[in-house]
């Protein structure tokens, strides 16, 4: 039989421990541990007592040969959505949806139940941080009132899943959001990481068992991460984040972890007065307003899971004043940016050790591959030399600490992408990076001087051209 012991648990990350500390050794949190107490099976969290059996059932192994069948989902008449679940929502699967406050996250999901319950599926909204009056308003705003969604504001799970039970088990069912959810088969107050992680297990179980599609709404901590235990992530079927900034009208969706579809997949919304937009050509919204004669920017054919996607990387170079220059970065990852500096200095022949940096990608967008290091570093030649790179160019390659180009995956995709868009050139990395379409010319670059000397002919500065020429200071232009 399991006992009664009192733990201490940390509100962040889930650790145990038998007793009480100031900071937490697995997350480095201060005062995030408090005290709980609960039925304890050995190495595990609070649990409900049952009874113990001495032997287990036995069951039927099966062979890796035999009939798959696809999934059955359910479409959520919105393609952003279906595109980053994989095609609509698996029945019996659940998904975590984390974002920011105000981000939209309920906006999108009202939208998606809107349009499920018109096609005759039963929607249910479970909201546990505002009442039904308050939801009522949000659907009249958006004009979705006569959508037969149920709704319910309601905090205590097995109520909620008895509701469920009744009659047609539904198509969806929203929790909004988890982090107030509370069970009573443990003694703790809402929003710990014990109720959080209980709820969630009951929740999943009525998915599991009913088929109904559960879409679960978490909050995120200050790093963006979403708030709870991590195993919480783990039990579910697929996570997505809804990410943006409150400075850009544009919303993107993004999937992180997928039991039934491709992960890295992203959908691309736009926050209007009458809801959440979709999309359909995101390259043309993160380009609109570029200023094609200014140096410094350079257009990078990306790709998000199974799309291209065509966004400005702007740069700007400036002398310091400081002993230790600037190095800010908006939407890319400063250790790859430190990387691609270092490359330039050491094999391009610039110097940019007495310069701040600064580096945004155009719209708020964050992008992560590493085939943006060659726009990356053509936007920052740009701007030390002043030359202006050809408004028709887009950039793609890996750079390499030895300063060679690397070829990256899907270029016929990115040079289709770009063709489509009304440019008519690409440099490319030598190998699987070139070829395309004839109608789009591409420049097949070897090694990063070769890109440094094509810019820095074209600007009012010189850079070196080739390796192992002494690298000019731009710190005095007498």
């Amino acid at each position: 039989m399991a006992k009664i012991q009192q733990t201490f648990v940390c509100q962040s990350c889930g650790a145990v421990y038998n007793r009480w500390r100031g900071r937490c050794e697995a997350c480095n949190g201060w005062n995030t541990i408090v005290e709980e107490t609960g039925a304890t099976g050995p190495q595990s969290g609070p649990v409900k007592t049952r009874p113990s059996r001495a032997r287990g059932r036995v069951f039927a192994l099966e062979g890796l040969t035999g009939e798959v069948k696809e999934a059955p989902r359910i479409p959520s008449g919105i393609n952003e959505l279906d595109r980053v679940t994989g095609g609509g929502f698996v029945r019996g699967s659940v998904i975590l949806l984390g974002g920011d406050p105000g981000i939209g996250k309920s906006t999108l999901l009202m939208q998606a139940s809107a349009a499920m319950a018109r096609t005759g599926e039963r929607v249910v909204y479970i909201s546990g941080e505002e009442a039904v009056a308050q939801v009522r308003l949000r659907t009249e705003r958006l004009g979705l009132s006569s959508a037969a969604v149920e709704l319910a504001a309601e905090t205590n799970v097995e109520d909620i899943v008895e509701t469920l039970s009744q009659g047609r088990p539904p198509a969806l069912a929203i929790i909004d959001s988890i982090q107030t959810m509370w069970t009573e088969t443990v003694e703790s107050a809402p929003g710990t990481v014990t109720q959080v992680r209980g709820s969630a297990q009951t929740l999943i179980r009525f998915a599991k068992t009913t088929g109904t599609a559960v879409i679960l709404v978490g909050h995120v901590t200050k790093d963006g991460q979403i708030a709870g235990p991590r195993v919480v992530e783990h039990m579910v079927d697929a996570v997505a984040s809804f990410e943006g900034d409150q400075g850009h009208h544009f919303r993107i969706l993004r999937a992180v972890k997928n039991r039934f579809g491709p992960t890295d997949e992203i959908g691309v919304f736009e926050m209007t007065d009458g809801g959440l937009a979709e999309v359909p050509n995101p390259s043309a919204l993160f380009l609109a307003g570029r200023d094609h004669a200014a140096p410094g920017t350079a257009v990078f054919a990306g790709m998000e899971g199974t799309r291209p996607l065509l966004v400005e990387i702007q740069a700007l170079v400036a002398p310091s004043s400081l002993g230790m220059p600037r190095r800010a970065v908006v939407g890319w990852d400063p250790n790859r940016l430190s990387m691609v500096l270092a490359v330039l200095e050491a094999h391009g022949g610039i110097r940019l050790g007495t310069h701040d940096v600064y580096l945004n990608v155009a719209g708020g967008l964050r992008i992560s591959e590493p085939a943006a290091d060659l726009a990356v570093a053509a936007a920052l030649v740009s701007s030390l030399s002043g030359a202006t790179l050809p408004p028709e160019t887009v950039y793609f390659g890996e750079i390499g600490l030895s300063g060679a180009v690397r070829p990256v995956a899907q270029a016929p995709a990115r040079l289709k992408e770009a063709l489509k868009l009304g440019f008519a050139k690409a440099v490319t990395p030598q190998g699987r990076g070139e070829g395309g379409d004839s109608a789009l010319s591409t420049e097949a670059l070897r090694h990063i001087a070769d890109m440094v000397a094509g810019i820095a002919s074209n600007g009012p500065r010189r850079v070196a051209q080739r390796r192992g020429h002494n690298p000019p200071d731009y710190g005095d232009d007498d």
